[in-house]
């Protein structure tokens, strides 16, 4: 299976630290947020990884040239969205259509998730577009809330009334069957609206969900953080620190270990 990234914008809220690196290439806990999501990828048997490109493309085709050396096995390669600057991610998507002829799986650059969040993905019951959400108490301007019928997403948005809201988005998609081609096909109506060049990606799914052909799956309990101002860069960073050091081990454990060696 193929997954494509979307990652061309500068990510501004993190400035200066996006001053000429892409976020995707921040490092987080000793690697590149990039190779988090790769490894993660290639655990779960994505074979081809396709980024989305545009701030700095030259800085993320060297890093997808070293993933490929040390990551043999895996394709790595740019599709490039020049307009990056005039463009939100629905036209960077649009530009990478050709990309989606197969299943594929739909990510942003900017979530850091454990390997469990994908791993309930790949696993989620069959369906042309599975969205990928998570659950908590309160929601912010910022969330990319849902509204759902049971498992079946009615809508997506971050406008959504607080009283229609049941999740959250985290910033990953799978598509199957016929799912790659209802994407293209809502891609390209909504790049012929005069807006089109300027909406979310996210705007095309709210549409396809009026189709009924939208399923989410929860990852509720799993780890994962969006990475948009410099508090969440701290997040991320003591998360993977705790993903190192591996599970916490129980005093009988470690005195169990401590007999057997």
């Amino acid at each position: 299976m193929k997954a494509l990234i979307v990652g061309a914008g500068q990510g501004r809220r993190l400035l200066p630290l996006t001053e000429t690196v892409p976020k995707a290439l921040l490092n987080v806990g000793g690697k590149t947020l990039l190779e988090w999501q790769v490894d993660s990828l290639i655990e779960c048997g994505i074979t081809e990884v396709v980024f989305l490109a545009g701030f700095n493309v030259r800085a993320v085709e060297a890093c997808l040239e070293g993933l490929a050396k040390s990551r043999p096995g895996t394709h790595f390669r740019a599709n490039y969205n020049p307009f990056y600057g005039i463009a939100d991610n629905l036209a960077t998507c649009w530009l990478a259509r050709e990309e989606m002829r197969g299943d594929f799986a739909l990510l942003n650059s900017d979530t850091l998730f454990s390997q469990p969040v994908l791993e309930t993905l790949l696993a989620s019951p069959e369906a042309p577009v599975t969205v990928t959400i998570d659950h908590k108490a309160r929601y912010d301007d910022d969330d990319m809330k849902v509204e759902l019928s049971g498992t079946r997403l009615l809508d997506i948005g971050k406008k959504l009334p607080a009283e229609r809201v049941q999740g959250e988005s985290i910033g990953m998609l799978l598509f199957r069957g016929e799912g790659p081609r209802l994407f293209v096909e809502a891609l390209e109506a909504a790049m012929q609206e005069p807006e089109g060049i300027r909406q979310w990606y996210l705007s095309v799914i709210a549409a396809l969900a009026r189709k009924g052909v939208v399923e989410t799956v929860s990852i509720a309990g799993s780890e994962w953080c969006e990475i948009d101002y410099p508090v969440d860069l701290q997040t991320a960073r003591q998360m993977t620190a705790a993903w190192r050091r591996g599970p916490v081990e129980s005093d009988a454990a470690a005195l169990a270990r401590a007999e057997n060696s």
